[in-house]
């Protein structure tokens, strides 16, 4: 079990187990009567859900699944104040209790009508498209009303239950239902405020668009803006970065380039830029693009959503891939699919045809990898103390390989020799979604986490200067100024489209150069002789590239990133494969050291790091380089901006083909299409 998760059960365990026993007390106390037991067990209960609802919802989210939601805790919670005030002496039922169950019960109404408005107002601020970078002034979109009205019932409901709660508790104690009715007036005057709040966002002025005007909008801004090239992505919370990876090449192309996503949180996830984004979360507003100038679509990976947008006939696609390695998993089947399959060098070409995953040679088009360009080349042994070693594995992956990643069998035994020479300082940067299938890889990366501190508590030497810590604050807040929203706790989906309107258009780019200096100041923020666990978003994997004098990691599009720079670098092999079969398996080992699990090549490798002249790798890493990426010349970025204008072409020369064929020879896809698109947009709307 992960560190800190039995713990964290043992809490939640409790807080539940307090939960029920507040409960307890009340039905109790309110059946024999005794009120202050009654008056401290109701008030505690109530505290405690308005605490929960702040600090962890996710585990009250439990309770919501067995239908004990907070409505049914509330309601619970005054009944049974309620039977209390029937058992105490003094109390009339009929002249006091009745007019406080009244006003309980028209509390409670207006809750639920408050809710019915709430779910109205958020209906109509949910438009067909979520969009960034666009304005989107001509929508009328407006600010969103308060969170606790329109989307945060549980805890409206607690919050407004306070004086309705400490007035019958008042009752209780005095035996006067004047200080219940006051709460429960106080209440009530407060939800029905709410109420008459939360729907003036339902008036004309508030209102935004309906579906019909915002996807005549939408085809106007297409007209205008004359899209041709565009990035589809769909993909879940932690997959962003497969599409981020991108994003600089996509706003360096000629056209007009387009992001297109299909999942509506996505719009957040992705990183700066000054590309315009659509996200079509339903099948059938995505067909609006059919009809517009776009002429091809760049996909970074394969996605369960990706076959919708293929049904598109005006629209020609290019598979780019995330990251291109050895592993079956990049020469996937569905690659077929698209027009063209774009990949670095020969090597992936090779990998296609031995693969036999019916993509054809024909199809292939090497276009390098442009956003390689931030990694800086070889330039010669350290020179200082120490030697960086960066070990980067990647994750276990889905179908449970061992030699998928070295953490498990090889992790420690790596780690533990790199942390043995005294002159060796270590960067490890795990994958993100280490131990996400395997907990015994969760388990072995926070071993070594441990081990790297360890290492470091009985280093010492000097640290940079205050000035250092000085100047990573500046460049750290001047990037989070650049990069960050700045978004307002209540603001919801259409209020974020209007504060992420059209950009100046140099944002990007002061971004990239902003994240320069941030990297050159955190790296000089840091001891020479520490060690560093890189798990954060900043230092980005490129940074840690240039840092290094070596890379240690697995088969993965890491090592054919790292060639790049032509620098060593050693592969783990806990395949269970011999190393010549391992090599021959898999052709990005062929220019670096294979490491077997007990890692006892570690010190060697090293010392040729140190010494060239031990390195007999030197030529192999260069031809491999060129076998795997392609030519130097010309530049990858003019490789696949070429290839970009070519499919664009071929996309023209098919519009003209169709447009010249005799009205009804070629007979529409669109009806089929449009009718599987209403199917899956009933199965998201089921989903949602």
């Amino acid at each position: 079990m992960p560190s800190g998760l039995a713990p964290r059960r043992i809490v939640q365990l409790t807080t539940l187990l307090a939960m029920f026993a507040l409960f307890t007390a009340q039905l109790v106390s309110a059946l024999l009567p005794n009120v202050p037991v009654l008056i401290a067990a109701s008030a505690a209960g109530l505290a405690l859900d308005l605490y929960l609802q702040y600090r962890d919802p996710g585990l009250l989210a439990l309770l919501g699944k067995v239908r004990f939601d907070v409505t049914v805790r509330q309601l619970l919670r005054d009944m049974l104040i309620l039977t209390g005030l029937l058992n105490i002496d003094g109390i009339d039922p009929d002249r006091e209790q009745a007019p406080l169950l009244i006003a309980l019960c028209g509390f409670y109404l207006l809750h639920f009508a408050c809710q019915a408005v709430a779910m109205l107002v958020r209906r109509t601020r949910t438009l067909p498209v979520v969009t960034r970078n666009i304005d989107v002034s001509a929508l009328h979109p407006t600010a969103a009303p308060p969170r606790i009205l329109a989307r945060r019932q549980s805890h409206r409901l607690l919050a407004f239950s306070v004086p309705t709660t400490t007035g019958l508790l008042t009752t209780a104690a005095t035996k006067n239902a004047l200080g219940g009715l006051v709460g429960v007036s106080i209440a009530l005057a407060l939800i029905l405020g709410g109420i008459v709040y939360l729907a003036t966002w339902l008036l004309p002025k508030k209102r935004p668009l309906n579906e019909q005007q915002v996807m005549a909008w939408l085809d106007a801004w297409l007209a205008d803006y004359r899209p041709t090239v565009a990035m589809y992505f769909s993909g879940g919370t932690t997959s962003a970065y497969q599409a981020n990876m991108w994003l600089s090449t996509l706003g360096q192309l000629q056209g007009r380039p387009l992001i297109v996503l299909r999942e509506r949180f996505m719009v957040q996830k992705i990183d700066a830029t000054d590309v315009p984004v659509i996200v079509f979360p339903k099948v059938s507003t995505m067909f609006s693009l059919e009809n517009s100038t776009l002429k091809m679509m760049l996909h970074p990976a394969n996605a369960a959503k990706t076959s919708q947008v293929l049904r598109i006939p005006t629209i020609k696609h290019a598979f780019i891939n995330h990251g291109e390695s050895d592993k079956l998993s990049s020469c996937n089947p569905y690659a077929k699919a698209y027009d063209e399959v774009w990949v670095a060098g020969p090597a992936a070409r090779e990998r296609y045809a031995l693969a036999e995953v019916g993509v054809e040679d024909k199809d292939i088009v090497e276009v390098g990898r442009p956003q390689l360009a931030p990694i800086r080349p070889y330039a010669g042994p350290p020179t200082g103390t120490y030697t960086t070693v960066l070990y980067a594995p990647t994750w276990e992956g889905w179908d449970g390989n061992p030699g998928n990643t070295s953490v498990v069998l090889a992790g420690e035994n790596i780690v533990k020799r790199l942390l043995a020479d005294d002159n060796v300082r270590l960067l490890y940067k795990p994958h993100p979604m280490t131990g996400s299938v395997d907990p015994r890889a969760g388990a072995a990366n926070e071993r070594i986490k441990a081990l790297v501190r360890e290492a470091n508590a009985k280093r010492s030497g000097t640290r940079p200067g205050p000035e250092a810590a000085a100047e990573l604050a500046r460049r750290t807040a001047e990037l989070d100024t650049l990069t960050s929203t700045n978004f307002r706790a209540s603001a919801d989906e259409l209020e974020r489209m209007l504060l992420q309107g059209a950009p100046d258009g140099e944002r990007e780019a002061r971004i990239a150069e902003a994240t320069l200096a941030w990297e050159r100041a955190y790296w000089a923020s840091l001891p020479q002789w520490e060690h560093q666990i890189v798990t954060d978003a900043r230092p980005a994997i490129f940074a840690c590239f240039n840092e290094a004098d070596l890379l240690v990691s697995d088969v993965s599009s890491v090592v054919s990133d790292w060639l790049s720079s032509e620098k060593p670098y050693a592969v783990a092999n806990t395949s269970g494969l011999t190393e010549a079969a391992f090599r021959e398996s898999f052709p990005t080992v062929s220019a670096g050291v294979v490491l077997a699990p007990d890692a006892k090549g570690v010190p060697a490798l090293v010392d040729a790091v140190r010494h060239p002249d031990k390195d007999v790798f030197v030529t192999a890493r260069a031809d491999l380089k060129a076998h795997l990426l392609g030519p130097s010349d010309p530049p990858s970025l003019a490789r696949f901006d070429a290839a970009v204008q070519e499919l664009c072409a071929k996309a023209d020369e098919r519009r003209v083909r169709m447009e010249s064929k005799p009205d009804g020879e070629i007979p529409s896809p669109r009806p089929a299409g449009a009718e599987e698109s209403a199917e899956a947009d009933a199965e998201d709307s089921v989903s949602a």
